[in-house]
């Protein structure tokens, strides 16, 4: 989600109960373009303040982490110190529902005179900025200088007078009325979601389809279904009361912070819950600032292992590649071989019946005795009937050892495919570093990666997924094929259960039944991980293998993760894991 003005209301409401009073204690400037503010609050106690405007992750959140600081200090830093130090915030505004926040400050300067500033922080994407003005508007100094060659629209430099760029002729969303909504929505003429989002100030478009949600309105059809419905005054009725009850929780602060999970896996926050979203994949989060930061670590983790994971992700994918288009060539060639039992059953007829053929004839009718239909068999009319049998025999040998020898060909280039597959799977689903050296590990083994000079094999530190099913037994499950056979055949029993995604690749689940029998809802629980850590993830329902570990083999010499089993239960199954919690051991 996009750090929109709600999520920037939610803030300022936090930072106003946190911050205001408090005295500027220590200023610090640990990247070029962040700052991190130590305030010692009204109650005795000591908060921090992080400040970024990064192009890519602008952020204002507090936090109790520190970071640590250059040597010397950047000018802009130098600067904030000499007129904030020690200065009073006395008030934390927003104006509208702009991404704009303003820390006012009270301070005393030089001849001891008492001065009020402002610290304004802009988020807006590449655009953000922190701003340092005084009470006349005029810029002191800011973060990021904006010349005139960079911005046809605002300067901001020391010296020019500060002021908010149009917002695209946006209106603001807390002082709108039916009327204008009514009127600005049905002349756009886009989907009704993005009509809210470009028509008002502040409003992501996730936060604009969570009110046509609210509304019972399809927000991806044409603002034209509104003024052609015949329920059209029900229809804008119901989205503006959408729309100004969000807005009264904005006004009130009425803000409950969470975080959307699909598995494990944050995909969104708002300060407020989403009825968008199921109630199960809906983490609350005590405060909006916990909420900001537990939100960007994670996803971080998970963006950090994905460009870590790149190099493999690219052999692995230029491997799979390169082993389809073998198969497929292979696959062709094989069905080019289905005409051989055709040439033999020619050859045959032709030395039974070739003594009826008339010299120089280019067919011959004959009685196929295998259907006991009659057949026309082509022929050279250069060649003896014999002759021509021969011809026929020949075609068939040949496309007879050709099909012998693809048909070993292509199980060896399919079971490589699948192999890829499921090291792609197992690159998917890993979350940490140590996750990939196992993984690479297998590369290097089954010859996708040489192995530099004389190192010796890295010893991983990665551990199964972990989870406990809501009746209580230990679920483990496999991260890449060799946790798979480790999970499988080293620390399952002959009575723990296995699971597995039926026909695509996907990690072992083991359950521990310690002798007891397990209850339909642990098999559920169970069948539903072994979805979600599966290519099939993202479908309705996925067929599920399972049964009892003791029935599960591993042929001798197959690749890593492959296993045969003839004795199996099957369920259909959702990948819903929300309602599991993974255990970190």
């Amino acid at each position: 989600m996009a750090f929109d003005g709600i999520t920037i209301a939610a803030v300022v409401k936090e930072l106003k109960h946190s911050l205001i009073g408090g005295r500027i204690y220590k200023i610090a400037q640990p990247e070029s373009d962040e700052l991190l503010l130590t305030i010692k609050t009204t109650d005795g106690g000591q908060k921090r303040l992080l400040i970024s405007a990064g192009a890519s992750l602008p952020l204002i959140y507090l936090t109790e982490g520190n970071k640590p600081s250059p040597m010397t200090a950047p000018g802009f830093c130098m600067l904030l110190r000499k007129h904030l130090q020690n200065g009073r915030i006395i008030d934390i505004s927003q104006p509208g529902l702009e991404r704009i926040i303003h820390l006012h400050v009270e301070h005393l300067n030089e001849m001891g005179d008492l001065c009020r500033k402002r610290l304004i922080v802009e988020i807006m994407g590449k655009h953000s900025n922190i701003i340092f003005v005084n009470e006349d508007d005029m810029i002191i100094d800011s973060i990021k200088h904006i010349s005139g060659l960079v911005s046809s629209v605002r300067e901001v430099l020391p010296g020019r007078t500060y002021f908010v760029p149009a917002t695209q002729d946006k209106r603001d969303p807390l002082t709108t009325d039916f009327s204008t909504f009514q009127t600005a929505l049905i002349e756009k003429n886009m989907p009704i979601y993005k009509a809210i989002y470009n028509l008002y100030t502040g409003i992501s478009p996730v936060m604009a389809h969570e009110i046509c949600c609210r509304a019972g309105i399809d927000g991806d059809i044409s603002t034209a279904f509104l003024s052609d419905s015949p329920d059209v005054k029900q229809s804008l009725d119901n989205l503006y009361q959408a729309f100004s009850h969000m807005m009264e929780q904005v006004k009130k602060g009425d803000f409950y912070p969470v975080i959307i999970y699909e598995g494990n896996t944050p995909v969104e926050f708002a300060p407020f819950s989403l009825v968008m979203y199921s109630e199960n994949n809906q983490k609350a989060i005590s405060s909006v600032s916990s909420l900001l930061e537990q939100y960007y670590a994670e996803k971080s983790a998970v963006t950090r292992i994905r460009q870590k994971s790149v190099d493999l992700r690219r052999i692995v994918q230029t491997a799979l590649e390169r082993n389809v288009k073998k198969y497929d060539l292979q696959l062709r060639q094989m069905k080019d071989t289905e005409k051989k039992d055709q040439y033999r059953i020619y050859g045959e007829l032709l030395n039974t019946y070739g003594y009826e053929a008339a010299p120089g004839a280019k067919s011959m009718e004959a009685l196929n005795y295998y259907t006991n239909e009659m057949i026309t068999i082509p022929l050279d009319p250069l060649l003896t009937p014999s002759e021509n049998a021969k011809k026929y025999f020949d075609k068939y040998g040949k496309l007879k050892r050709t099909f012998e020898a693809l048909s070993t060909l292509t199980a060896q280039v399919k079971e490589e495919i699948d192999h890829l597959e499921s090291i792609q799977n197992a690159l998917d689903i890993a979350l940490l570093e140590e996750d990939l050296v196992q993984i690479k590990e297998e590369l290097i083994s089954c010859g996708y990666i040489r192995r530099k000079g004389s190192s010796k094999k890295i010893k991983s530190t990665s551990k199964p997924f972990h989870y406990v099913s809501k009746d209580g037994f230990h679920i483990y499950i496999g991260k890449n094929n060799y946790q798979n056979d480790e999970l499988t055949f080293k620390f399952a029993n002959g009575g723990d259960w296995w699971f597995h995604a039926k026909g695509v690749p996907g990690s072992h689940v083991i359950v521990k039944s310690e002798g007891t029998a397990l209850p339909d809802g642990t098999f559920e629980d169970a069948a539903r991980l072994a979805a979600y850590y599966s290519k099939a993830r993202e479908q309705e329902k996925v067929e599920i293998d399972y049964t009892e570990k003791k029935n599960v083999k591993k042929p001798n010499g197959s690749k890593p993760g492959f296993v045969v089993y003839y004795t199996n239960y099957s369920m259909m199954i959702d990948s819903d894991i929300s309602h599991l919690k993974r255990i970190d051991d």
